[in-house]
């Protein structure tokens, strides 16, 4: 059975292709339809060329009869392209990040400055470190930043978030674009030698994980207007504070792109998940 020797042919065709495809960068794809596509076709030209057979009935008749096998063996090879083809056009995985306030922030009470039907983006501010470094909304940009409100005296839902807060740490410590600002509510108590304290406590990677504190009045402003969460002064009570859960996911940009609950696991497995393809999603 002559045709056979497609299939060693098309074993060696694909290796010599696929060494091809990837020194050319063509890709693996198309350097897998071309070996698929082009050998059994030499299969059948050698095949056929091989075939000394005089110019009678008899040899039109087993010329015929060994096309017809070697159309076999190409439609067989043909078929995982066309599934392949198939998965490749025919099916998509999606997975949209939404941005939030594309037309502006509802602003019922107008307590807030916000521009009407425009792009909502975080405002300029300025805060100071745990390092006593100055750091905010310039530093930002082109950066993928995670950003929470809390206070180190919190006696209920802080020190979970800040847990939690570890995880998103861990797994984008070697990344240089993500990174995570916890501004304190409590600005009078939290100094920033307060704020070292607690950040060796959850084991704050340098340079990726900031503790900040400011202007009281501005924080408030910021949580309210800029990060459109709630926040009220407790003043000497712990127990007083009102602040929220969310942790907030901030594009390149500016952009607000998530908002997850910061005592929630699964939550923060989706957030950690939604940074990945804001970082990678688009390559």
């Amino acid at each position: 059975m002559e045709y056979l020797i497609i299939i060693p042919l098309y074993i060696l065709a694909s290796f010599i292709v696929g060494i091809v495809g990837s020194k050319r960068q063509i890709g693996y794809l198309k350097a897998f339809l071309i070996s698929f596509f082009l050998t059994p076709l030499f299969g059948i030209l050698i095949v056929l060329a091989s075939k000394e057979l005089p110019f009678n009935e008899q040899s039109k008749q087993e010329r015929y009869l060994l096309l017809l096998k070697g159309f076999v063996v190409f439609s067989i090879l043909l078929i995982p392209v066309l599934i392949i083809v198939f998965l490749k056009t025919m099916t998509t995985n999606s997975y949209d990040i939404p941005i939030y306030y594309e037309t502006g922030v509802d602003n019922p009470l107008m307590e807030c400055d916000f521009v009407e039907n425009e792009q909502h983006r975080i405002p300029p501010f300025d805060f100071t470190n745990q390092y006593n470094e100055k750091l905010g909304s310039e530093d930002m940009k082109g950066k993928v930043t995670v950003v929470d409100f809390f206070f180190t005296s919190c006696p209920s839902i802080c020190p979970v978030m800040s847990t939690e807060m570890e995880r998103v740490n861990d797994v984008f410590r070697d990344v240089d674009d993500v990174q995570i600002y916890s501004i304190s509510i409590d600005p009078e108590y939290d100094t920033p030698e307060v704020l070292m304290e607690y950040a060796t406590l959850h084991q704050a990677t340098k340079d990726k994980w900031h503790f900040l504190t400011g202007d009281k009045d501005v924080t408030y402003d910021l949580a309210r207007c800029g990060f459109i969460l709630p926040a009220m002064d407790g003043g000497d009570v712990p127990d007083d504070f009102v602040h929220s859960d969310k942790f907030v996911l901030v594009d390149e940009e500016g952009r607000i792109r998530g908002y997850y609950s910061g005592t929630n696991r699964e939550e923060v497995d989706r957030l950690i998940l939604e940074i990945k393809i804001l970082l990678y999603g688009k390559e």
